[in-house]
């Protein structure tokens, strides 16, 4: 009776895409496909998805006005109560197309926010997903924003908890400055927590929504970070100590996914958490390659990097989900990178073994090797050694014990000054 009656309410949505002459049609058609996963993730039944191609945008409809009347007609047949495009809309277009379709639309941008406002868990991840719908609301409270006042439901109105009525322009900044004063605080605590953290290699889990990086982050540290087919699945970072054989050690850290057309104030106001992300000594780009268009994916990734500046830092490419794979692996298609790529299937624990490999000799490249000698009155900093570096010989002498030890090099450095009673701290 209860998924009777969930059916029922289910959102049933008419997706539309254009193509303009610099798209090619492959592209456009793959973007559409993401944006009906997106539909399916906040909880809508796609009917039917749509592309025009044009030489150039509406600026009142988006769209043609005889393929707006087509879509009216189509969401009539076939009883679809939403409309989803896949570039954002200005208010007045959307005005415009409510107008004529008389039931609620909404775009990319609003679609995206509406599943972070529905999986944002932790309190910083709902301060955050807030902060970036406001900042996507304000410059739409203008004229061509009257369509608030039919108070549509369903997806795209989880919202900070007034109707949109309620709120003006003046509120709204009061409420962004009060938003981003709380993220400056939960910064400031974020800072105090890495400063624990620096003397640990840190390497970042990054690549496209849904590639399988929470999965192998869990196999990797033995976590439960929630594992779902859906598009993020996970918005909070999540770090956890990975410990290898020779008493290696790394902070391994799982990040929010990618995709295309990522609203910018979203990436804006998660810059907190993808703060991981530059602090990282390495990261490992996660790419689905049984995925058709993975291609596609690890450039959206490598041009979001860019933009968080980390486009130069250590990367090493890792392909998952090779279990899922039909015929040869499609080598030609991968860009070419610093390291060999690793093939490994996190679900299936396939080439995790060569992946720590890789991470261990990442370790040794980045790391130097010293002597150093503590006297016996010094002998209790000796677990600071084992904890800061690698201790691969020792030699007990009558003064005290002579060490050598391998490191990064600020560890080495504040090793050495402990060793000569300099103040560290």
């Amino acid at each position: 009776m209860y998924q009777l009656h969930k059916l029922r309410w289910q959102e049933k949505a008419i997706l539309v895409g254009v193509k303009l002459p610099q798209v090619n049609r492959f592209a456009a058609e793959d973007s559409l496909a993401e944006l009906s996963l997106l539909a399916k993730t906040a909880g809508a039944e796609v009917l039917e998805s749509i592309i025009q191609d044009r030489k150039k945008i509406d600026a009142g409809l988006f769209i043609g006005k005889g393929k707006v009347e087509q879509i009216k007609q189509l969401c009539l047949d076939r009883g679809a109560n939403l409309v989803i495009f896949d570039d954002d809309l200005s208010p007045g277009q959307i005005f415009n197309l409510e107008k004529i379709l008389d039931l609620k639309v909404i775009d990319r941008s609003c679609l995206v926010l509406d599943i972070f406002a529905k999986r944002a868990k932790t309190a910083e991840a709902k301060i955050q997903v807030e902060l970036a719908q406001l900042q996507y609301l304000l410059p739409r409270l203008t004229r061509g924003w009257l369509h608030l006042s039919r108070q549509w439901g369903g997806i795209g109105t989880k919202g900070p908890g007034e109707t949109q009525l309620e709120v003006d322009r003046r509120v709204i900044k009061k409420k962004i400055g009060d938003l981003k004063g709380k993220l400056v605080k939960i910064d400031k605590e974020r800072q105090t927590q890495r400063k624990k953290r620096e003397d640990f290699f840190k390497v970042a889990l990054v690549g496209y929504t849904n590639v399988g990086k929470s999965t192998l982050f869990n196999q990797l540290t033995k976590a439960t970070v929630p594992v779902e087919e859906k598009l993020f699945s996970t918005l909070d970072s999540f770090t956890r100590i990975l410990r290898f054989s020779r008493n290696h050690n790394i902070l391994l850290t799982d990040t929010v996914g990618f995709i295309r057309k990522l609203p910018h104030h979203l990436v804006a106001s998660f810059r907190s958490t993808l703060d991981e992300v530059k602090l990282a000594d390495l990261l490992l780009h996660i790419v689905d390659i049984s995925h058709p268009n993975f291609p596609q994916q690890m450039e959206k990734v490598s041009q979001i990097l860019k933009e968080l500046d980390c486009s130069s830092k250590p990367t090493l490419l890792v392909f998952n989900k090779i279990d899922k794979l039909k015929g040869d692996l499609p080598l030609g298609l991968c860009p070419s990178y610093e390291n060999e790529p690793i093939f490994i299937s996190a679900e299936k624990g396939i080439g995790l073994a060569n992946l720590i490999a890789s991470l261990e000799l990442f370790m040794d490249e980045q790391s130097c090797e010293a002597e150093v000698f503590l006297k016996k009155e010094d002998l209790n900093l000796l677990p600071s050694f084992y904890k800061l570096g690698i201790v691969t010989q020792t030699e007990m002498k009558d003064e005290g014990l002579n060490l050598k030890i391998r490191a990064k090099k600020w560890n080495l450095e504040k090793l050495k000054g402990l060793a000569n009673g300099e103040d560290f701290a």
